[in-house]
């Protein structure tokens, strides 16, 4: 397991080192940002549900002006899993539900 991080919304985020291994490999910046998405599941400045899959929720960390880093988790089942993490400079439409 690469981490387990308990969210504010009172549940468990996971990923295992493989899954992060391939998801570098999509989002390579990602690798250097694993800290700030531990700090974004665990301490987030917002979250919000994705107009796509209400199952899925986007957990933003402000990285500096402009700038976000945004864990992307899929509930299910009472347990959460890493979809995806990468920097945006735009926080995605969505219902918001925890803000800091």
């Amino acid at each position: 397991m690469k981490f387990e991080i308990f969210t504010p919304l009172g549940f468990t985020v996971r990923t295992s080192e493989e899954y992060w291994q391939r998801l570098i490999i999509k989002h390579p910046d990602s690798e250097e940002l694993e800290e700030l998405v531990r700090l974004a599941l665990a301490t987030p400045d917002e979250v919000r549900r994705s107009t796509r899959d209400a199952e899925v929720l986007l957990f933003y960390r402000v990285r500096g002006e402009e700038r976000w880093v945004v864990a992307v988790a899929r509930r299910l089942n009472g347990n959460g899993f890493l979809i995806t993490a990468y920097q945006t400079d735009a926080i995605k439409e969505g219902e918001t539900v925890w803000l800091k």
